[in-house]
């Protein structure tokens, strides 16, 4: 099956396409998701800022989704 979430959409795309992926961020530390930076950020560069493993977000994020 093909993800539906890669780590090079930006982070405010990803929260409006898909609402329950909120507290999987959330659960990462990454609960700025309305800041000015989540509107313009990939999902790897907000990973980069937040020490976060691009990869394991993805999957985290993409097991809500399906």
């Amino acid at each position: 099956m093909a993800e539906k979430i890669n780590r090079k959409m930006s982070i405010v795309e990803i929260v409006q396409t898909y609402p329950d992926t909120v507290p999987v961020f959330q659960n990462y530390g990454m609960g700025c998701l309305g800041c000015v930076a989540a509107q313009f950020e990939t999902l790897e560069e907000g990973c980069l800022v937040h020490g976060i493993d691009p990869d394991e977000l993805v999957r985290a994020l993409n097991a809500v989704t399906a």
